[in-house]
């Protein structure tokens, strides 16, 4: 069964937010990795956002329940960016037979959009006894 996620944000609010809270945001929300890629340009910064917020939505959580670190964007160079689960994103990936995930990303001047696409055996809900 296909399983998606999509989610747009606005680049400004994820520059204010960082504006304000800096590092602690970043520790927060996105891996070393991420952080490192991102070097504080707020449309990589809201991307990635997107994606992790698409990719909750795919795994059936919504925000609760996956640790937002645990979802990682990586982009190989001269390749497109790709999801990497960790932790808690990859224990319900597992709990729901999620298989394969692929990732698209774009931004305007002032929005950045973030679509996933994957197969699970499941759907989105934990079988019942899991």
């Amino acid at each position: 069964m296909l399983v998606t996620g999509v989610d747009i944000i606005e680049i400004d609010r994820i520059r204010r937010v960082f504006e304000r809270y800096g590092d602690k945001f970043l520790s927060r929300i996105y891996t070393e990795g991420e952080v490192r890629y991102c070097r504080g340009r707020a449309p990589q910064l809201a991307s990635r956002f997107a994606a992790k917020e698409a990719v909750m939505k795919l795994l059936g959580t919504g925000i609760r329940g996956v640790h937002w670190s645990h979802i990682e964007v990586v982009r190989g160079r001269g390749q497109a960016p790709s999801i990497k689960l960790y932790g808690t994103a990859l224990a319900r990936a597992k709990r729901i037979g999620l298989d394969h995930v692929a990732l698209s990303l774009s931004h305007s001047r002032e929005f950045a959009v973030a679509s996933v696409v994957g197969e699970s055996e499941h759907g989105n809900l934990v079988p019942r006894g899991a």
